[in-house]
């Protein structure tokens, strides 16, 4: 490695990531245990990196060493961890959402595309009956818990810690300039997770139906609200800025996936979601570029919603209130 080839790359690679009120000189002493001025040698490619070093940094910034060498392997390394019943903790899992969100938000500029097959799920954190239902549903039938195997809904809380946190989420959130992507199938995993545990007997009480549905339409109505000012904001409070942060468009044609990608300043972060709680993640140049024109792409296929087209913004969330109406009504019929 040299000064103009493979060691000013990587360190170009490892900039272009951290914040830009961390100090590139700070964070490489710190992690290599050396001095400010060690730190400047290996900045100026008088002095290489060792591999120990290299590996140190890769791992904590994980970057792709073979797209720093341009090898031309195509491929693509994402980063990500597979939750499961062993290791998994929710508060972990929250608390490491929170970390990436202010992560993004500490950028001068920064942008979040958001293809929703389902609600996004930075929305259903701020409804606690719902957020409650969507801890237990992940800890039920995903991860299939052996404490939830027998447990009914109603047996179930969210610690009030964990529904603060997921509100301080939601907050992040908002704060983050986003394009949004639905289809009128968006809604369509809530209602039949819901319908699922109230025909198994799971749902054990018809008041608890209600409630469900309840938050699911104030989440809907909220977001309807949001489109319209073209601003994200709690439910409750009062837009924080009266600038436009949110753009929802409205797909007629059926999205294959969830889907997100990033832009922070100079750095871009795409994000695949599999297995309902995993993502991977990965800063590869072609992938996010190829992930953002396919997000344009679909973009110019849409109608653009928020703040204008009125008439087909009504029309859209009409749709997905019949359809909560409908799901409450068979759900209700089935405790009858």
């Amino acid at each position: 490695m040299d000064e103009s080839g493979l060691q000013a790359r990587f360190f170009r690679s490892i900039k272009s990531i951290i914040p830009p009120n961390i100090s590139l000189v700070d964070e490489i002493a710190t992690l290599l245990n050396i001095s400010d001025d060690s730190a400047y040698r290996r900045l100026r490619g008088d002095k290489p990196l060792t591999f120990d070093e290299i590996e140190i940094l890769a791992k904590k910034y994980r970057i792709s060493l073979d797209q720093v060498m341009d090898l031309g392997t195509e491929s693509t390394v994402f980063f990500g961890k597979n939750v499961d019943a062993v290791s998994f903790d929710f508060r972990n899992y929250l608390t490491d959402m929170l970390v990436n969100l202010k992560t993004f938000n500490k950028a001068n500029k920064r942008m979040m595309y958001y293809e929703a097959r389902d609600i996004p799920i930075f929305h259903h954190f701020q409804y606690e009956a719902l957020a409650n239902f969507k801890y237990f549903f992940w800890m039920k039938s995903v991860l299939y818990y052996n404490e939830f195997s027998r447990m009914t809904y109603e047996d179930c809380g969210l610690p009030p810690e964990l529904f603060q946190l997921g509100k301080e989420i939601t907050r992040e959130y908002n704060k983050i300039p986003s394009s949004e992507i639905w289809v009128e199938e968006s809604i369509t995993t809530t209602l039949r997770q819901i319908e699922y545990y109230t025909y198994s007997g799971v749902i054990r009480k018809k008041e608890t139906i209600d409630v469900l549905y309840n938050d699911v339409e104030r989440l809907i109505e909220h977001i309807k609200v949001q489109a319209e000012c073209g601003n994200k904001f709690l439910d409750g409070e009062k837009p924080a800025e009266q600038t436009t942060n949110y753009y929802l468009y409205f797909n007629e044609v059926y999205l294959g996936h969830n889907s997100i990608m990033v832009e922070t300043d100079d750095v871009s972060t795409a994000f695949l979601n599999h297995a309902v709680l995993n993502y991977l993640m990965t800063h590869d140049p072609k992938f996010c570029d190829y992930t953002r024109r396919s997000l344009e792409n679909n973009m110019k296929k849409s109608i653009l919603i928020s703040t204008v087209a009125e008439r087909e913004r009504n029309r859209f969330f009409n749709t997905l209130f019949t359809a909560i109406a409908k799901s409450r009504k068979e759900c209700l019929a089935k405790h009858v």
